[in-house]
């Protein structure tokens, strides 16, 4: 029997992003009867799949109860989804960094400031020096209310705390010089993972003058010629996967070389574009890896 699989996505991309239409031809090529779903839609019936793939639900920050809440559903239905809902309540919160930090990961420093309290932001600066920070929500995604700013706040940049303070928790770090660099040792590093084997790395710059590296902000993806550094950054990367409960099915590891260490800006583990179109064959070992999922399932 050919299995039916929902690939997840959100309103603003319901016959997928162009990502996940690879991703949706190879299913299809490899023997599976697969489709977009939206996440948020009343009309789909979740039950009637064999599986669910979380792929580009890029709205779930602005709606967080609505997607836990459906993610719930899936869970009590006992419905196959990856990765899974455990995962992804966890990946939700960027307070994961603070997890990956205690279990040994080199992270960026991060700390988490309680919604309303947009006035510690500026002590947590000035006692940790940094001349420059970005804040973001705790729940975030693609650039999302997030800011670089410059110590000490001037009134604009107070007023710009306090707005993304009273949204939620917020995240504060030091603003990592290597991701608007353009040239060598410049730009963010995302290691795309299949079932814990890297698939393909590629590196995000920022546009001139901007920061955020999404290209909805005006960044650019390339692939990373392989090299010695590359793999060896690879192979740091693929250590954070090892200290998680359990193996996702998908992960981008996003971070920065410094130096020969690889620190981690984020783990992407809900629904991140995989840029399977940079890496060989990489839409087909992702379809080959859900079958498999499915078939132990």
């Amino acid at each position: 029997m050919r299995p039916r699989i929902a690939l997840a996505t959100y309103e603003g991309a319901p016959d997928l992003a162009p990502d996940d239409q690879l991703l949706l031809a190879s299913l299809v090529a490899a023997g599976a009867d697969a489709e977009p779903a939206v996440w948020s839609s009343g009309e789909v019936i979740w039950e009637t799949y064999d599986a669910v793939i979380i792929r580009s639900c890029w709205d779930y920050h602005r709606r967080a109860g609505e997607f836990r809440a459906w993610l719930d559903r899936l869970d009590a239905s006992r419905i196959p989804t990856w990765n899974t809902p455990e995962l992804v309540f966890w990946n939700s919160n960027k307070r994961y960094l603070l997890d990956l930090a205690a279990r040994g990961v080199a992270t960026i420093s991060t700390v988490i400031v309680p919604q309303g309290c947009g006035a510690d932001v500026a002590a947590i600066v000035e006692a940790e020096g940094w001349a420059r920070f970005v804040i973001k929500p705790a729940i975030s995604a693609s650039g999302f209310e997030t800011y670089a700013l410059a110590a000490p706040l001037d009134a604009a940049s107070e007023q710009v705390v306090e707005r993304v303070a009273a949204l939620g928790d917020v995240l504060v770090q030091p603003f990592a010089e290597e991701v608007s660099r353009d040239g060598e040792g410049g730009g963010e590093l995302s290691f795309t993972f299949i079932d814990g084997a890297l698939s393909h790395a590629t590196i995000k710059r920022a546009a001139p003058g901007e920061f955020r590296v999404q290209t909805e902000h005006g960044g650019r993806v390339d692939a990373c010629a392989p090299s010695e550094e590359l793999a060896a950054l690879a192979a740091q990367a693929a250590r954070v996967l090892t200290t998680l409960d359990e193996m996702p099915l998908y992960a981008r590891v996003d971070g920065v070389a410094r130096g020969s260490a690889f620190l981690l800006m984020e783990l992407e583990l809900i629904e991140p574009n995989l840029f399977l179109a940079y890496g060989d064959g990489a839409a087909d070992r992702f379809a080959r890896a859900i079958l498999g999922r499915i078939a132990q399932s």
